[in-house]
């Protein structure tokens, strides 16, 4: 139960990215009230964790019901995942994680952008929601869940920390600190993503 829920923490914290996602907040936001900004990162975080619990609960059901294994949702999952690795290694933005150029000049324009682009794609996007099934399918009794609950539960509270000090991170690691720290957590998701498909490869039967 502790290896899932070190797992699951490490995991959900590359893919969420608090500090990057605090970084793009304040860039959307620079113009904003403190209180304006509280307010949007609450509802932002609040809206994501709603996401993340209906994909932990309803997503091994909706992909037995489309007839896909956990399996193979274990090896596509791996391959998205080590898609945003890539992206991140090489500090390169791309609609994984980011918001698209379009979306984000969409962003600028909304009045509010706690639900897109802050909850969705930026928290609760593709690479994280499909971590959350693959790790709750993973897990092997309720108390390995409620594990990989509680490491989304920590990691998304530390994220709302960080937003709510977006402006001073900003300030003080600039877009290099920020890219550092990005390309690191790149270099573990791949690894992670490599696992993924080789726990999905075993699960199928096929053994290298």
């Amino acid at each position: 139960m502790t290896a899932t829920l070190i797992d699951s923490f490490v995991i959900f914290g590359v893919v969420i990215d608090p500090i990057g996602t605090a970084v793009i907040f304040a860039t959307l936001t620079h113009d904003w009230s403190r209180r304006e900004q509280r307010d949007a990162a609450l509802r932002g975080v609040s809206v994501a964790t709603a996401l993340f619990l209906v994909f932990a609960f309803a997503g091994a059901p909706l992909l037995q019901a489309l007839g896909i294994s956990l399996a193979a949702f274990h090896i596509a999952g791996g391959i998205l995942l080590f898609l945003l690795a890539i992206d991140m290694a090489f500090a390169r933005p791309s609609g994984i994680h980011a918001p698209t150029p379009p979306e984000r000049e969409e962003a600028r324009r909304r009045d509010d952008v706690a639900v897109f682009p802050l909850a969705f794609p930026l928290l609760a996007g593709p690479g994280a929601l499909t971590s959350t099934v693959l790790l709750v399918g993973r897990a092997g009794t309720p108390a390995m869940v409620a594990a990989v609950i509680a490491a989304l539960v920590v990691v998304l509270a530390l994220t709302l920390v960080a937003l709510l000090s977006a402006a001073r991170l900003s300030h003080l690691l600039g877009i290099t600190g920020a890219n550092v720290i990005s390309r690191v957590l790149g270099l573990i998701l791949a690894a992670l993503a490599a696992q993924f498909v080789l726990d999905g490869l075993a699960s199928s039967g096929l053994h290298l």
